[in-house]
């Protein structure tokens, strides 16, 4: 093209439009002929002061693949699904999932009444794909329906996010069955009859090609979800649910998820409004939630999970249970999110209440239970110091009554925590002591109290101090698996390992050991034959020639093993005491080793155990060097926490 012909052709394309008003403007200058022209554009229009208008969305399509895609969890979706066909009032329902030709699918049988019909009595299948955000439930509840759920018109599209091809199957009232065809990522659709020889009732849901995320979905899985997600829905419609999984091979049936612990009645005088509560309390788990449910169907697992209520009582693990708000508003897209509006705000104002009262009963539940682990505490390490001192030599650790006793004997109750300290209740030496008349035997065992055959065998004591040229009678006790005593075809024999010293009877069942007149150690061992079966058992004999000194401060009645009780004393530094009037263990609570041993139960019984220890110690051999005095709390404290349990 030549330069004169583009000369035109600008000059042709800046050519000014033509107005209706000529005196408005002045005429052009005309250019020198060889100049190019230069077009002057007309004034811009004024902006309007106000200008109204409607929103409309620009791209349909892509507004589809949006809401397809907004719903994240596929097992929320198979929950619309299920959902779809309990407001169609299906009685039964079926999810069958399995793979076909090498296709996972997931197909869902009801009994329901079906797609709705349209005027010629066909399953009106184009208003289903062609109404997506119209849906027909809420034009349902706006002329007064109850029961139903769901007013989005999105839920069919949410089958994007569990597989690739939809086939949604339902029968017309001319007796012929119909079929619509949906693939995801594609916009059309396809209506086509399906060739059977009988008519079928209800409708079929067939999601095939299951995206290789979600393949891994149990029947199980998808059992205990459906389970929990329409508990109230499946409480109240009584419709019967059933997953096949092929693939395992298992059939479940889902049954509305029961809660554990006391269902508190009281909170419902609470709550007169709308809310609907059903809240148990229970013992601390993590696992304890409280589900928040819209007329009966989940929306968010845990309450906790918003910002308002992540606090106690909600956040104490004592409490299962749901809570059901019906004037609630969802998020369209993934329906577990919750509009703030007016109703929101509502609910928080109607639950405070409730959360002072469900406060004030999770600490008394607290009081109760530091109650009873304090019972049990006790029970513990007094069990365990009992086994330890019928272990440990009982001429030095006289001070307690473990080692008297008799049937003649009165018995005293066991001592409480924070109580007067009573003593333990005094049990007959079996191990190691003098024994007092056996009370005559039955004429006849049950079975179950025949011993076994021989499992182990000790010595008692298995520690013991003997003056030089004393004697000490030492007792073998065999028992069974079940710890219970075997008498009967034992063959006994004691051996001297090291040391000094003679036995007298060595292969009898009580054996008197003799120390020498030097000073040292004796180590024992005991062999015991039952049959083929051999168990082999020890034990150490110190020999000195001065046994420590009495206690000059000891008093004449035998106290027994003391209970314990708390005082809280924070940033002092003390962490037990000994209050022989009361015969207790003042512990405190406040004491930061306390603070972080009570993070675990096994390591607060181990620091208790070990204060008590400390304590017995101190009052039993109060006088002696430290050196002795430490020597004598390891080896309590060793012999106690192996029988603490």
């Amino acid at each position: 093209m030549v330069p004169e012909q583009v000369r035109k052709k600008q000059a042709a394309s800046h050519t000014p439009a033509p107005t209706s008003r000529h005196d408005d403007f002045s005429p052009a200058p005309i250019a020198p002929a060889g100049t190019e022209r230069i077009a002057i554009s007309p004034p811009l229009q004024p902006m309007k002061d106000q200008e109204t208008g409607k929103l409309r969305i620009g791209d349909n399509w892509n507004a589809i693949r949006i809401i397809a895609l907004s719903q994240s969890n596929p097992l929320k979706a198979v929950a619309e699904f299920v959902e779809n066909s309990i407001d169609a009032g299906a009685r039964r329902i079926t999810l069958i999932r399995g793979k076909e030709h090498g296709v996972h699918f997931l197909r869902l049988k009801d009994d329901g009444e079906g797609i709705r019909r349209n005027s010629e009595g066909l399953p009106d299948f184009e208003y289903v794909a062609t109404h997506i955000c119209d849906s027909v439930k809420r034009h349902l509840k706006a002329e007064g329906a109850t029961g139903i759920q769901g007013e989005f018109g999105i839920g069919l599209l949410s089958f994007w996010t569990v597989g690739e091809e939809l086939v949604l199957t339902s029968a017309g009232a001319d007796g012929k069955t119909y079929q619509m065809h949906m693939k995801r990522g594609d916009p059309g659709y396809r209506i086509a009859r399906k060739r059977l020889l009988v008519s079928e009732t209800g409708t079929e849901l067939l999601v095939k090609n299951i995206l290789p995320g979600i393949k891994q979905f149990s029947g199980e899985k998808i059992q205990w979800y459906l389970a929990s997600e329409l508990r109230d829905r499946i409480r109240s419609s009584g419709v019967e649910i059933r997953v096949i999984d092929r693939t395992a091979r298992a059939e479940y049936k889902v049954e509305p998820r029961q809660f554990e612990g006391r269902l508190l009645h009281e909170l419902r005088r609470l709550s007169p409004g709308e809310l609907y509560l059903e809240l148990y309390l229970s013992r601390p788990g993590p696992a304890n939630a409280v589900g928040l449910y819209r007329q009966g169907t989940r929306v968010l697992e845990n309450l906790a999970t918003l910002a308002e209520f992540s606090k106690a009582p909600w956040t104490s693990g004592y409490l299962q249970g749901l809570l059901d708000v019906p004037y609630l508003n969802l998020t369209p897209g993934t329906r577990s999110g919750i509009i703030q509006d007016e109703g929101y705000h509502r609910m928080t104002q109607e639950l405070a209440p409730v959360e002072n009262e469900l406060q004030r009963l999770i600490e008394e539940q607290q009081r109760a239970e530091d109650e009873q682990t304090s019972r049990e505490v006790l029970r513990s390490v007094q069990r365990a110091l009992k086994e330890a001192l019928l272990i440990l030599p009982a001429e030095e650790y006289d001070w307690f009554d473990i080692h008297q006793g008799g049937p003649k004997r009165p018995k005293t109750p066991e001592a409480q925590p924070g109580g007067n300290g009573a003593p333990l209740e005094a049990t007959a030496d079996a191990e190691g002591q003098a024994e007092a008349e056996p009370e005559p035997e039955p004429a006849q065992k049950d079975f179950f109290e025949f011993a076994g055959p021989l499992f182990s065998v000790r010595i008692t004591p298995t520690s013991s101090v003997v003056p030089v040229g004393a004697a000490k009678n030492l007792r073998a006790i065999a028992r069974d698996r079940s710890n219970r005593v075997v008498e009967q075809n034992l063959v006994l024999r004691r051996d001297i390992l090291e040391g000094e010293g003679t036995l007298e009877n060595p292969t009898g069942e009580i054996v008197t050991f003799k120390a020498p007149t030097e000073p040292g150690l004796t180590r024992l061992r005991l062999a015991v034959r039952q049959g083929d079966i051999e168990c082999t058992a020890e034990a150490l004999l110190t020999i000195t020639d001065s046994l420590l000194m009495e206690n000059p401060t000891k008093e004449p009645s035998r106290q027994g093993i003391p209970s314990y009780t708390f005082q809280k004393a924070p940033g002092e530094l003390w962490r037990s005491r000994y209050q022989a009037d009361q015969n207790v263990v003042v512990i405190n609570n406040g004491h930061r080793d306390f603070v972080f041993a009570s993070r675990n139960k096994s390591l607060k019984i181990r620091y208790i155990c070990r204060l008590f220890a400390k304590e017995l110690v101190a009052k039993n051999f109060a006088g002696i060097a430290p050196g002795d005095l430490l020597e004598r709390l390891i080896e309590l404290s060793l012999y106690t926490e192996e029988n603490l349990k």
